[in-house]
């Protein structure tokens, strides 16, 4: 079972103060799929970037359990575990420099944003006579506005969105 999300949503605080700043993530080559950022990996990630939004990623449960409750929208929260190279303290602490570890699927993500916005359970979903199903392109932001969905997931072709990830303006630190 395939999924695509953010692990992490720039510029937002967390529900432990923290705010990853645009630019802060170092990633590696190769990154770790964890369930609840504990254990051995769960899947694997296919696609890891920063863009605009945050940190998307793009994996692959391979748990058949956590693959169904995944599916089922059961689990739909990402996160990611880092070593802090830099950060600010103030009214929140700024993550300014991070060295990105890990990435979990988790039950309740410690940025509300955080979350799996598209699953593919098969290959033959979201295709219709060998046709791709189409997608919404776009990702809805507070302002009314929409950012392009990245490329990655439309790339994917048999995805299903369920939804796209809304993001609420009243957290917002500038």
């Amino acid at each position: 079972m395939r999924f695509a999300g953010y692990a992490a949503v720039f510029d937002r605080v967390d529900r432990g103060g923290d705010v990853v700043r645009a630019g802060a993530i170092r990633v590696p080559a190769h990154v770790p799929l964890l369930w609840q950022h504990r254990g051995a990996p769960v899947g694997r990630i296919e696609r890891v970037a920063v863009d605009a939004t945050g940190l998307r990623v793009i994996g692959a449960v391979d748990d058949p359990a956590l693959a169904r409750l995944v599916a089922a929208k059961a689990v739909d929260g990402l996160s990611f575990g880092y070593r802090v190279r830099a950060a600010r303290r103030g009214r929140v602490r700024e993550l300014t420099d991070l060295d990105l570890v890990e990435i979990s699927l988790v039950a309740r993500p410690m940025q509300p944003l955080a979350r799996v916005h598209a699953v593919s359970p098969s290959p033959l979903v979201g295709r219709v006579r060998g046709t791709p199903h189409s997608l919404p392109l776009t990702l809805p932001l507070p302002d009314g506005s929409s950012l392009p969905l990245p490329q990655g997931e439309r790339e994917l072709g048999a995805i299903r969105v369920d939804r796209a990830p809304s993001f609420c303006p009243k957290e917002k630190v500038t």
